[in-house]
């Protein structure tokens, strides 16, 4: 679940001057590092837009999508012709959070949702990384590469197409 809880944090991802940003588009590499410090690193594209819409394409190690409009994430699994349907039930608004966010430094910005703390670090007005600690306790880091934010975004980029011949598990 806090795996979905970050997507859903992300789906909105994006910070202007850390206060108005409407939408983001960034290759990102995430690792997760445990606690006998192996870890994993996952690569690939994200798209944002308010007010709650969000495409984490993963490329490496897997190929993966992950669509998100408001409250329904749709995840295509094409190694695996599957499709998972989940809705959640977060009550979250990361637009919100993020221009109630705290500044630690001119690079560093800290918000807090539901006992957990995210990092936010910013450069020349852009998001260069989010990090945050799990349920599980593995740090988790998000870095952004080739940002670029308030660029228009067609709705259409947030609605997957899903082969007539995968399968699809609805999880309400």
């Amino acid at each position: 679940m806090k795996y979905l809880f970050l997507l859903s944090v992300l789906t909105s991802l994006g910070i202007a001057d850390i206060t108005d940003i409407k939408s983001f588009e960034a290759d990102f590499t995430q690792k997760i590092t445990d606690d006998k410090k192996k870890v994993l690193k996952y690569n690939g594209h994200l798209k944002a837009s308010k007010p709650a819409y969000a495409l984490w394409d993963y490329k490496s190690p897997v190929t993966k999508s992950i669509y998100i409009q408001f409250d329904k994430i749709t995840i295509i699994e094409p190694e695996l012709e599957q499709v998972i349907i989940k809705y959640i039930d977060e009550d979250f608004d990361f637009f919100s959070m993020i221009k109630n966010s705290k500044k630690i430094d001119d690079s560093t910005y800290k918000a807090r949702f539901k006992q957990t703390d995210f990092m936010i670090k910013v450069k020349d007005d852009k998001i260069v990384s989010i990090s945050y600690m799990d349920d599980l306790d593995n740090k988790v880091v998000i870095y952004f590469k080739n940002v670029v934010q308030n660029k228009e975004i067609s709705k259409d980029d947030f609605s997957p197409t899903i082969p007539l011949e995968y399968d699809i598990l609805n999880n309400y």
